[in-house]
C-alpha cells in the first residue's frame, strides 16, 4: 500500500528544517548502501552522529509518529532514525529495494519505507520518487511536509535531478503486522470503524471495534 500523508510538518517545521540542513555536512550518500545500492546510488547524506542530527529527528520524527494516519496505517513497532538526503542536478537513486534487515546492534525489519519532501516541487527539476507496484508504477514529487509511505520491498527509485536541489528524510519502519495486505485490511477496518463510533455507539460500531481488536490480536508479531 502506497499513501501520502499530508502537512506532516507545518510551515515553521519545515523551515527550521530546511535552515539547520543548510548548515549540515554532507557525504558520499553510498556509504550507507548495500552492495547492489551503492551501484545505483549517487546523492549525498548527513552523517548519523553529525552534531545537529538529534534535534532534527526530534523535530521530524515528533509529528510523524503522532499523525493518526501514519499510525493508522503502519501500526508501528520500531521506527528508524532518519537519514537526511540531497541530491543535486546529475544525482539520482537508480533501481534497488531496501535491505531486508536494518540496523546496528538493534537490528529491525524494514517493512515500509518513507519519504518526506522537505523541498517545494518547484525547487528542483526531475528526482521523481518512482514506485513500482501491483497496479502500475506511481511517480511521487510532493509538496514540501508531505510524506509518502510504501512497502519496503517494492522496487524504487529517484529519477535524476537535472536542476535545483531535493532535500529529503527518509526511513524505515518495522510494523507489529508482517504482511502487506493485512495492514491494509486493518487500516480499512479502522477509518470505518472511527466514523462510526464517531457517529453513536450503536451495536454495530461495536461488532466492528470487536472484530477490529482480535484480528490485531491474531495477527500482530510484537
Amino acid at each position: 500500500m502506497q499513501m501520502v500523508i499530508e502537512d506532516v510538518l507545518g510551515p515553521e517545521q519545515l523551515a527550521l528544517a530546511r535552515e539547520m540542513l543548510q548548515r549540515a555536512p554532507f557525504q558520499d550518500g553510498t556509504l550507507t548502501a548495500g552492495d547492489w545500492a551503492a551501484r545505483v546510488k549517487h546523492n549525498q547524506e548527513v552523517p548519523t552522529d553529525a552534531q545537529m542530527v538529534q534535534q532534527l529527528n526530534n523535530l521530524i520524527m515528533n509529528p510523524l509518529v503522532r499523525h493518526p494516519r501514519f499510525q493508522a496505517a503502519v501500526l508501528p513497532q520500531r521506527i528508524a532514525a532518519p537519514i537526511y538526503a540531497r541530491y543535486e542536478a546529475g544525482m539520482e537513486y537508480g533501481f534497488h529495494v531496501d535491505d531486508p534487515i536494518m540496523g546496528g546492534p538493534q537490528k529491525y525489519r524494514t517493512d515500509i519505507s518513507f519519504t518526506l519532501f522537505l523541498s517545494a516541487p518547484e525547487e528542483y527539476e526531475g528526482g521523481e520518487l518512482e514506485i513500482a507496484g501491483e497496479f502500475g508504477t506511481l511517480q511521487h514529487k510532493l509538496p514540501a511536509g508531505h510524506a509518502v509511505i510504501y512497502p519496503s520491498s517494492s522496487l524504487h527509485r529517484v529519477r535524476p535531478v537535472t536542476a535545483g536541489q531535493r532535500l529529503v528524510a527518509i526511513s524505515w519502519i518495522q510494523s507489529l503486522i508482517r504482511e502487506p495486505a493485512r495492514r491494509q485490511v486493518l487500516f480499512q477496518m479502522n477509518q470505518a470503524r472511527e466514523k462510526l463510533m464517531a457517529l453513536e455507539a450503536t451495536d454495530e460500531a461495536m461488532q466492528l471495534d470487536t472484530a477490529y481488536a482480535n484480528l490485531f490480536r491474531m495477527w500482530a508479531e510484537p
